[in-house]
């Protein structure tokens, strides 16, 4: 077997993505032809910025759901002779190429980019998330109430985001912090603002309607208590929810950091929002606070919120990225795009393939997330 030029390459690299390109084909038509009936998300189309985010986040989530369709070689199969070797080099064997070159332990770069996809389209936006559910659930009464609840909360927030960021992830991650069990106690009060939020969610919807109500909770608790120890503790008796404990410490560290400035952002819709004539209206009607703050300000922060979520899944994007960098991420074989960009540096000046795709695949996803948060705040301020 011969060594592919660039053009072979690139097009071998095309046709492995193949289902993306089908998938991202269907999403856009469905969404397209669909789109007056899918409120903002539909309204997205409008924005050629949005689309073209919204195209570059879709390929990574399309990535990571296909990885064993599209990556080759899976992302630790090492293969003799070909360390560091250059893009499009054929194997030994004649069983094919490694179209982005091998890496130091003779892996391949292209599998290992394919599957580095999936450990940050599993953290950033379920981290968010959850953040997000924090920083509501104690964002809301914190403006709505105001007194001494949002002194006391705000100054808890003010004393988190006092402390530089960068500096707070590493103390989080490191070895000697999780022998002492500190993530794992931050985890047990984290993970249980999820399960808050939802049983006050429902118990505010549905309080007039017990048949509903206790469906509801029953299910929450149910499910959300079964989530929860088994996240928090690893204490599930059937193993369907479990985290590493390298895992536990990056979730838990993003969660912590994201959560205070998620609730000064909610707590000052809620001040603004509150005073609208449509939140007056329902107090007069006799709403309870609750019911008030998750169905009447909440819907009407929707627009500001997914701006936000969206760069703050880009900025968690970029810290996963720096602390696989630094050596601190899920585990030293993992294909994290951070890992594989600080084995490639150490040999850069000889060998740039190894640290320039998982560079350029993290700009691509950040720069997406960019795009796609600019597209959803131009059609939110046209509501």
């Amino acid at each position: 077997m011969e060594k592919l030029n660039w053009f072979e390459i690139t097009l071998q690299i095309l046709g492995h993505f193949t289902p993306v390109w089908i998938g991202l084909f269907v999403i856009f038509a469905l969404s397209i032809t669909f789109k007056g009936s899918l409120g903002l998300y539909g309204k997205l189309f409008n924005s050629r910025v949005g689309m073209i985010g919204l195209g570059l986040v879709l390929f990574w989530i399309l990535t990571a759901l296909l990885a064993d369709v599209i990556a080759p070689f899976d992302s630790l199969d090492q293969v003799s002779g070909m360390k560091n070797k250059r893009p499009g080099w054929p194997m030994a064997n004649g069983e094919g190429h490694y179209l982005l070159g091998g890496d130091r332990l003779a892996r391949d770069v292209f599998s290992r980019v394919v599957y580095g996809s999936r450990t940050v389209m599993a953290i950033a936006p379920a981290a968010t998330l959850f953040a997000f559910m924090v920083g509501v659930t104690l964002g809301l009464p914190a403006g709505y109430f105001g007194g001494k609840l949002d002194t006391v909360l705000s100054f808890l927030a003010n004393l988190v985001l006092a402390f530089p960021v960068i500096l707070l992830f590493f103390l989080l991650v490191t070895p000697e912090i999780q022998k002492t069990g500190i993530p794992t106690y931050i985890a047990s009060v984290l993970f249980a603002f999820p399960i808050v939020f939802f049983v006050v969610l429902f118990h505010s919807r549905f309080e007039q309607q017990p048949g509903k109500l206790f469906l509801f909770l029953g299910l929450t608790l149910v499910l959300g208590l079964w989530a929860y120890s088994g996240l928090a503790f690893n204490a599930d008796p059937l193993g369907v929810f479990s985290m590493d404990p390298n895992l536990l410490n990056i979730f838990v560290s993003v969660v912590f950091v994201n959560s205070p400035t998620v609730f000064r952002i909610v707590r000052g819709l809620s001040m603004d929002i509150q005073t609208r004539d449509y939140v007056a209206a329902a107090q007069t009607r006799g709403e309870r606070p609750w019911y008030i703050m998750l169905w009447e300000i909440l819907p009407n922060a929707r627009g500001p919120l997914l701006v936000d979520f969206c760069l703050r899944i880009g900025y968690t994007t970029i810290l996963l990225g720096t602390l696989g960098f630094f050596g601190l991420g899920v585990s030293p074989e993992s294909p994290d795009w951070g890992m594989t960009i600080n084995e490639g540096r150490k040999l850069l000046s000889l060998y740039p393939h190894p640290a320039l795709p998982p560079a350029l695949a993290l700009m691509s996803l950040v720069l997406g997330l960019n795009l796609l948060a600019d597209g959803l705040r131009e059609q939110s301020l046209k509501d």
